[in-house]
């Protein structure tokens, strides 16, 4: 996470809108995880912090993708997708506040699932255009599917035997790291290569 934080904000003034989201996105990833592991080493208890990261998440994947998108329709949906999952989950904490404290299943699947179509809706639009954020969104939508899976299993680790207990989540670990390499093979294609092949081109020829 730090690595691809680093190397991400290295071209944060040099890039488009897309990048810069998507550069936030991986700072607040970071934030979250250190909030986290100072809660769980004061406190012992740093679920809540979970729902900031999946709604700060949800919110910030839904701009990088909308920033993505060419057409008014597909703003539109990326836009009307925010509503509706920002909205859901709004009602959801109205109507039971006590919910924070707890690991919230349902959050991780619609703020997941919304993202996994918007992923998918950018996915197919470069079937025809230049291959942009190609496998970050390939990254995305691996580790939000599996992780979610994981998620679902994970909460049911009471029942398992002690030798299973850990798994779902040690999968879980294993499924970040592999996103993240992801991230870090788009930085490797998208920028760095790319840096090297323009300055290639301006070279003077003798």
């Amino acid at each position: 996470m730090f690595l691809n934080l680093v190397l991400y904000l290295k071209v944060f003034f040099k890039q488009g809108k897309a990048s810069k989201i998507f550069t936030v996105y991986l700072l607040g990833t970071v934030v979250v995880q250190i909030i986290s592991k100072i809660f769980l080493m004061l406190y012992e208890n740093n679920l809540f912090i979970s729902h900031f990261y999946f709604i700060g998440q949800f919110i910030l994947l839904s701009a990088f993708f909308k920033s993505l998108y060419k057409t008014k329709t597909q703003k539109t949906i990326a836009n009307w997708i925010l509503i509706i999952g920002v909205s859901v989950l709004a009602v959801q904490y109205v109507i039971d506040p006590n919910v924070f404290f707890r690991f919230n299943l349902f959050e991780i699947f619609i703020t997941s699932f919304l993202i996994i179509i918007m992923a998918a809706i950018h996915l197919y639009n470069l079937l025809s255009e230049e291959k942009v954020f190609y496998y970050c969104t390939i990254g995305i939508l691996l580790y939000l599917s599996g992780s979610t899976i994981l998620f679902f299993v994970g909460n049911l680790t009471a029942i398992l035997s002690e030798e299973y207990q850990f798994l779902p989540w040690t999968l879980n670990a294993v499924l970040v790291v592999i996103y993240h390499l992801f991230i870090l093979f788009e930085w490797r294609q998208s920028f760095y290569l790319k840096k090297i092949r323009i300055n290639n081109e301006n070279k003077p020829t003798l």
